[in-house]
Parts: structure tokens; sequence; C-alpha cells
């Protein structure tokens, strides 16, 4: 009963924020035309957004997200008031570019962040032939890129995978998130204080993984690995790592964006964006956290960060589970109540190194978006599709290297190469 009322009340909130802004858009699509049709647009525009949002909330089976009819009309509504605004200081080929602009940065694929300022332009340019408001301009770009990207882009890039179940119905999962709008290099002293147990600032000789032998399975045997791989992985805290950023030109813009807006405010995953940058040195240290009455650290945090000012790189949280007859290594990313999971699945590697891949038919690794509830710890979690990684850790001339690649969409867009040395 409780849980049907949460449910009801979840979506006469969605219908009412949809009433709102259908409310506001049609203020802004009318208000040309005068104070009194800009009141009529407004109940219009929010009964009709409010019923379809109605109407889409019913038709919602358990696990799927809202319809795409409807987050399309949803975006456009909330690309009107703002098509006003931006139409006060700029002309219809710059409003309808910037919106087809952030329309297709939202969009994530590489491929979508191109379509959307060129339609938005073409949109701009259609509406200087044929003047219509700024508003009509901005909404009608980013209906117009939505529409196109769904018919050209059918593959998900998110899909739900799970919403309010227990943690243990997602072992691809770390539900460990960030309790503040900052997660920063105090992360695991600050869990020590929620979880309990023995927090170990730099704790020595510790690795990210306890244990590779954790982590066989068909396509790794933990007996055929270099022992300079395995000591990295079970003693990390005895290495040193040097990194060369390498990032794919076309990529730099938006993340230069991303570093800034986003990362740096957050505490979490701000890669150097050159090797100048990282010539300011790395410090890592791994944080853990061992329950009370044992002595297996539960929480390893491995944590990176500007030698010069502890400025966060990242904060990864390292775990090892198995699954019918093969183990996993799941890295969790600490966000404001959320966490985004790297689930890799392990493959033995000529010459005894170990590569760890989201790549695979199997259906665990891959990336995940993760709500955490604060009251009840359910998860609801969103499958992060497009995204991949690749670590390669291999022995290449007597010394430890390794390779970290990402794409997205199959285009590459980062390798992080790393040496690893012993620490004097």
């Amino acid at each position: 009963m409780a849980e049907e009322r949460t449910s009801g009340a979840e979506r006469a909130g969605s219908i009412g924020f949809a009433g709102v802004m259908g409310a506001l858009a049609g203020a802004a699509l009318a208000g040309h035309r005068g104070a009194r049709a800009a009141g009529v647009g407004a109940v219009v525009g929010g009964v009709a957004l409010g019923a379809s949002e109605a109407v889409a909330r019913a038709r919602q089976r358990p696990g799927e997200i809202p319809a795409l009819w409807q987050r399309i009309a949803v975006s456009g509504a909330l690309a009107a008031p703002a098509g006003w605004l931006a139409g006060r200081f700029a002309g219809p080929v710059a409003v309808g570019t910037a919106a087809g602009a952030v329309a297709g940065a939202l969009g994530l694929r590489p491929h979508k962040v191109a379509l959307g300022p060129a339609v938005g332009a073409a949109v701009g340019g259609a509406a200087r032939v044929r003047p219509v408001p700024a508003a009509m301009v901005a909404s009608g770009a980013v209906v117009t890129f939505r529409v196109l990207s769904a018919l050209l882009f059918r593959d998900a890039q998110i899909s739900l995978l799970a919403e309010e179940v227990p943690a243990e119905r997602l072992p691809f999962v770390v539900p460990l998130e960030a309790r503040s709008a900052y997660v920063g290099t105090r992360y695991v002293r600050d869990l020590a204080t929620i979880l309990g147990g023995t927090y170990t600032p730099a704790a020595p000789d510790v690795g990210i993984v306890g244990s590779l032998d954790e982590l066989a399975g068909p396509e790794f045997d933990p007996a055929g690995v270099h022992p300079l791989v395995r000591e990295f992985y079970e003693h990390t805290a005895r290495f040193t790592l040097d990194i060369v950023p390498e990032w794919r030109l076309w990529v730099r813009p938006g993340y230069l964006l991303y570093r800034t807006l986003l990362a740096r405010p957050l505490g979490q995953a701000s890669v150097p964006m050159n090797q100048r940058e990282a010539q300011r040195g790395v410090y890592g240290r791994i944080d853990t956290i061992v329950p009370d009455r044992d002595d297996v650290a539960t929480v390893r945090g491995w944590i990176r960060s500007f030698a010069d000012n502890d400025e966060p790189i990242y904060v990864g949280i390292y775990t090892t589970y198995r699954h019918g007859d093969r183990g996993y290594v799941s890295v969790g990313f600490p966000l404001p109540h959320a966490s985004f999971t790297a689930t890799l699945a392990p493959m033995a590697r000529p010459g005894g190194g170990l590569v760890l891949t989201s790549h695979s038919k199997l259906d665990h690794p891959g990336h995940y978006l993760t709500y955490i509830d604060p009251d009840t710890r359910d998860l609801t979690s969103l499958g992060v599709h497009g995204f991949e990684e690749r670590l390669d850790v291999h022995v290449e001339n007597g010394e430890l290297r390794a390779d970290h690649a990402f794409s997205v969409f199959g285009l590459p867009f980062l390798v992080l190469r790393y040496r690893m040395t012993r620490k004097s």
C-alpha cells in the first residue's frame, strides 16, 4: 500500500511538472501576440502537456522509461522559454544553432553532437525566410533533432535496468554514493564514519584487488599472469605511476567544458588534459575500510590527485565478485546520491598480461549509472550503452606498462598510458 501511494505521488509530481513546463512553453510560443494570447497559450500548453504526461505514465510498464514521443514533447517544451529569452539578444540562426547544439551535446554520441547544431542552423535559417518567434525556433530545432535522431540512431543509448530493487539484485553495481555535492579525496574517510569499521588512509602494501585468483574463469587463468602484473594488482601501493594522456582532438572542446562545469566542482573524474598537466605530478593512495572483527578490507578506494594541490583526479572504489564460473572487477565512481560503475571482464594477454574490458557478450560487463535511495538503499539503475573501456596491463622490456583505452559508440577518444615503477 505504501509503495502504491509513493508511486501515485511520483506520477502526480511528473504530471504537475509537465503541466508547468507546458504552461511556460505555451506562454513563450504565443507571447508575441500579446499578454492575452500568452495567457491562453499557457493554459492550453499546460493542459496538453500534462494530459500527454498522464497518458504516457499510464502506459508505462515497470522497468521502462517514459515513451519517446512524450520525452520529445517535454524537451521541446523546455526549449521554448529558453528560446524566447535568447531571442531578445540573438537572431533565429543563432537561437536555432544553440538549441540544436545543446540537444546534441545531451545526446552524448559524437554523431548527435555534430548533428544537433546542423539541424538547429537549418531550422533557424528557415525562420529567416519566414519569420517565426524565437521560442518556436528553439522548440522546433530540438523537436526536429530528436525526431531525426530517433530515426537515424535506433540503438538505445541508455536503458532502465532496474527500478528500486535491493542491491543484491545488481551484483555488477557498486552501491556506494557521495552523501554531499562534492566527492573529493576525503571520500573514503567520510564513508567510514557512516559504515563504521577501521579506516586506514594510504594503507601500506595493499592492492586494488585482494587476489587475482578471485577473477579465475574460462578466459582467464591467474596462474599464467606475470609476477609483476600480479604484484601490481595485489600490492598496488608499492608502485608509482607516470601517466601520459592522449586525447583525440575532436573530444577536447567538450571535455574542457565538462571538466570546468562538472568534474572540478564535483571533485571526481577530472583526468589531466595533456602531459604538461600530468607533469604537475600525480599522487595515488589506497584508503581502506576494514569492518570490525574482520581483517579483510571491504572498501578499497584508489584516490588519485595532483601532487601540488591535492586536486582530485578520480576516486574509484574497487571490488571483485563472482557470478557463475567467472570473476569480475567492478569499479564504482561515487557521485552525489549515485554511482557510476564500470564492470570489467578479465582476459588473459600473451606474455602474462591481464586485460580488463567492458566489451563482452556476457551480461554483466558494461557501465551503469545508479541512483541510491538514501532511506531504503534500493537501487534504480541505467545501462549506459556505447561507452567502452579496455585496461591492458603488461610487461614490456622488463617494465610494467598499462594502456587504458576509452571509446564511445566505436569512436576512440582517450588513451591513458601508464608506466609503473616500484617505490624506492
